[in-house]
């Protein structure tokens, strides 16, 4: 349960958790929240490759991590990733292909990042 991940978190991480999931919620109204021991997802959906291999992921997801809060764009445009075009947008942000990963919410512009998570939804996951 989301309410439990958060909980167990210690300060100031609790807080900063809870105002990133508060936003995600806000930015993608239509994707549904669900939560296990190491983070929260939102957006579920299967995928299956040409190679067989299949699974379960969420288009969106929110860790907390030991030195950095990370937040996961599932979400494909053209031939990358969305979250890689966000670099120059967070600059305190360190952007892999789908990883947004920083030590604050301070560190970010939170519009921007609530910009990213929109498209994401209106996008969806990966086909």
């Amino acid at each position: 349960m989301v309410e439990d991940y958060i909980a167990r978190l210690d300060e100031p991480r609790r807080t900063e958790i809870q105002t990133l999931h508060e936003l995600i919620q806000a930015a993608a109204p239509g994707l549904e929240a669900s939560a296990d021991s190491r983070m929260i997802g939102y957006g579920p959906y299967h995928y299956r490759y040409a190679s067989g291999r299949e699974g379960d992921s969420h288009l969106i997801s929110l860790a907390s991590n030991k030195s950095s809060i990370s937040v996961y764009v599932n979400c494909v445009e053209g031939d990358g990733y969305i979250a890689e075009g966000y670099c120059e947008r967070l600059p305190k942000a360190s952007i892999g292909k789908s990883c947004v990963r920083f030590k604050r919410t301070s560190d970010l512009d939170l519009d921007v990042l609530g910009e990213l998570i929109s498209k994401a939804a209106r996008i969806g996951p990966p086909a």
